[in-house]
């Protein structure tokens, strides 16, 4: 069920690599990888859930309210990430070239239906 999810939003999204669904705990639900990329997903979300502990804190710390997203636009990949609640957040990671916006939009619109499955 989240697989499915997680391959709309990849698949829909121009230069769309990956998705992953992890709770902050480094643990992954689901994750969906297209078949010519090669990465390691879990790795990239064990790594993330770490920077977005500290993202939250410091929203807190701030007042500047509860983090939503975040993104990482790095030399090779640009990822997306969307925290659902306190416990999980859902990723995106697409091509330099790929269409950020439209990946914010469908994690943003999907994101409803996750934490619906996660319950």
């Amino acid at each position: 069920m989240f697989r499915e999810v997680l391959q709309e939003v990849v698949d829909n999204t121009d230069g769309g690599v990956a998705g992953l669904l992890m709770g902050f705990d480094g643990i992954p639900v689901d994750q969906y990888v297209r078949d010519d990329a090669v990465m390691d997903v879990e790795t990239i979300g064990m790594e993330y859930s770490v920077i977005l502990k500290s993202i939250r804190q410091a929203a807190e710390m701030l007042e500047a309210g509860e983090a939503v997203e975040v993104a990482i636009k790095a030399e090779r990949m640009v990822t997306v990430i969307r925290l659902l609640n306190d416990e999980y957040f859902v990723a995106v990671s697409l091509k330099p070239s790929g269409n950020l916006g439209k990946a914010r939009f469908l994690l943003r619109t999907r994101s409803q239906k996750l934490l619906a499955d996660l319950v």
